[in-house]
């Protein structure tokens, strides 16, 4: 859980700083980013719904692991932008982009203990890279750190609209 919080955080400081720069990026989106931070790790569903179990009920073979990966995301963002409106399907396409990349970007310095990532570009390539990581999934320092930045940056928010910078949503 700790690593599903530290995403969710960085998910929120993207958005927020961006919205610094973007008008229209108000603070529905920002937790639209926040969602798109989560994407990756819908391959958890698993817990709940044992691939196992699928295979059996529908008689063919089934992974909840593509989820993971950035082709399996990337179809889980289009799929997420189709739900929005219409006039706001780019954004939200780009929002749901942006959060997860902001989690594979994180997920770039976990330690392995093979010293090789997850194939994150399958199936264009299904080999890792060698990476020796920074941290683990279940070290809490990582969201301590983030916790930290997000309180700074939503602290600066709050700042920048209380002095009038920015819009007041």
């Amino acid at each position: 859980m700790v690593d599903l919080f530290t995403h969710m955080l960085a998910g929120f400081i993207a958005g927020t700083v961006l919205s610094w720069r973007q008008t229209w990026l108000t603070k529905p989106f920002v937790v639209v980013t926040m969602a798109g931070s989560l994407l990756p790790d819908l391959n958890r569903i698993g817990l709940l719904f044992p691939a196992a179990v699928i295979e059996a009920t529908l008689g063919i073979p089934f992974s909840w692991t593509p989820l993971h990966r950035v082709a399996g995301t990337f179809l889980i963002v289009c799929l997420g932008a189709l739900l929005a409106a219409q006039r706001h399907r780019w954004h939200v396409f780009v929002l749901l982009a942006l959060g997860a990349s902001s989690h594979y970007f994180l997920d770039l310095f976990l330690y392995k203990p093979s010293g090789i990532s997850t194939p994150l570009l399958w199936p264009f390539f299904v080999n890792g890279f060698e990476i020796d990581g920074l941290y683990l999934s279940s070290d809490r320092w990582p969201a301590i750190v983030a916790m930290v930045l997000a309180t700074a940056i939503w602290f600066i928010d709050r700042t920048r609209h209380a002095d009038g910078w920015g819009t007041t949503d």
